[in-house]
């Protein structure tokens, strides 16, 4: 079935959660310190129907993280792209030219440029709700982070 695509409208659904990376490296590492958490998290989710948003450069992120395990590595595609629950937001050149001015904005932060991308794409598309573990969703606010 694939992952369905979303560009600039906003997908019709109140349940709206954007996955990050630092989620997906929770769920599928088990040595990582959120590791229960992100089990737990999903399952609720999954409850609640749920529809997941994140970016190619999510994908790209985490894949990137589990490169040299095979097993993890296609559990991690099986996510992104056989999941009819995730769709991907299109992330157009107006996105990319707002992410590097707000890291130029924020020159002072360490956000990396996928992060900055997640940001300037959810607040396009509205959505609210981030499942994440790192603190760069708190720090810019705006979000309710889960996890």
């Amino acid at each position: 079935m694939g992952a369905g695509r979303i560009g600039g409208e906003t997908l019709m659904h109140s349940h709206r959660v954007f996955l990050d990376s630092s989620f997906w490296i929770a769920f599928r590492d088990t040595r990582q310190t959120h590791h229960a958490r992100a089990r737990d998290c999903l399952s609720a989710l999954f409850q609640e129907r749920t529809h997941f948003v994140s970016t190619p450069l999510v994908f790209a992120e985490t894949h990137a993280t589990f490169a040299r395990s095979l097993a993890v590595r296609e559990k991690v595609i099986a996510d992104f792209w056989e999941n009819p629950l995730l769709h991907f937001a299109e992330v157009t050149d107006a996105d990319h030219r707002a992410a590097i001015q707000f890291l130029r904005q924020h020159a002072d932060k360490s956000y990396p440029f996928c992060d900055a991308i997640s940001f300037v794409v959810m607040r396009r598309l509205g959505v609210q709700r981030v499942a994440a573990f790192d603190d760069h969703f708190r720090q810019v606010g705006g979000f309710e982070v889960i996890g």
